[in-house]
């Protein structure tokens, strides 16, 4: 018979279990768009419906490695979310502004968090 995770959890010691945490948050932190989509359990289909394409598109941008910042963002977008581009310096992070997508005619403008 398997296990519960929960049990499993229950039965690590305070140190495991601080070493799995952070091990959870980096891996949320830093995920590649294709898994990314399943986390959000979204399928493929989804996505290109959003985005008024086909879900072979799809497939071909979450294998890309290079692609435009207008396109990222697109793809981000249709999954509910917000594209930061973030700097980081030794003296601090810098949010770049450069590439936020301007409201349209329909679309109100939000402020700037």
């Amino acid at each position: 018979m398997a296990k519960k995770f929960s049990a499993l959890v229950a039965k690590m010691s305070p140190e495991s279990r601080a070493r799995s945490d952070a091990l959870y948050q980096q891996l949320r932190a830093e995920m590649p768009l294709q898994e990314l989509r399943r986390a959000l359990d979204l399928t493929q289909q989804q996505v290109a419906a959003s985005l008024g394409i086909n879900q072979v598109a799809v497939s071909k941008m979450e294998g890309q490695t290079d692609m435009y910042v207008s396109t990222l963002r697109r793809f981000v977008e249709a999954m509910g979310g917000e594209l930061r581009i973030v700097a980081h310096f030794p003296e601090g992070n810098v949010e770049i502004n450069q590439f936020k997508r301007e409201p349209g005619p329909a679309e109100p403008a939000t402020a700037c968090t």
